[in-house]
């Protein structure tokens, strides 16, 4: 009489592992258990991780990367309801492009003190490309702010006017750059 084994497969989770031979030694599944299966050389077998399953580390997702300018915004954000001074660069008043030059300091960029040279620099941006964190200028370059997303910029308005978050197209804008 002659004896027949028949292999079959075993189905973990996500990932099919074939049985081994008959008369195959041990084979080791890890986070699984090892098999007696004589007669074969052990083979072990290197799974990949498996989010979510318990005992079996998953790998971590990788972090949102923040630009510089959208750092910026929070920084500038944090100051809403700060007072205007005219000349102040923070940390506790701010005229406009005080306010912008300490928010990018904040970020780890070193811009220019006057509204005038922060519409000089960077890099040019069309109205339509905006991105959060842009330095906007406004009246013809006597005024700069951060845009923050929706059409809105924070600025230091004026004299008895705190830190703000206003809607860009309430002055009239002449450019914008990208730091």
């Amino acid at each position: 009489m002659r004896r027949i084994v028949v292999a079959s497969a075993m189905t973990l989770g996500a990932i099919t592992v074939t049985a081994a031979p008959a008369l195959a030694e041990p084979v080791t599944v890890p986070g699984v258990g090892t098999f007696d299966i004589p007669g074969v050389p052990a083979q072990t077998i290197q799974l990949p991780a498996l989010p979510g399953v318990p005992g079996v580390p998953a790998v971590p997702a990788p972090a949102p990367v923040v630009t510089a300018g959208e750092k910026a915004v929070q920084a500038a954000a944090s100051k809403i309801g700060a007072p205007y001074v005219w000349g102040a660069a923070g940390p506790d008043s701010f005229d406009c492009s005080g306010l912008v030059q300490w928010a990018f300091k904040q970020a780890g960029l070193n811009l220019p003190r006057t509204s005038y040279d922060q519409a000089a620099a960077g890099t040019p941006v069309s109205t339509s490309a905006l991105q959060v964190g842009d330095v906007v200028s406004f009246y013809g370059g006597s005024h700069s702010g951060i845009y923050a997303g929706n059409g809105e910029v924070i600025h230091a308005a004026t004299s008895g006017t705190p830190v703000k978050r206003a809607p860009i197209a309430s002055m009239p804008m002449d450019g914008a750059r990208r730091y």
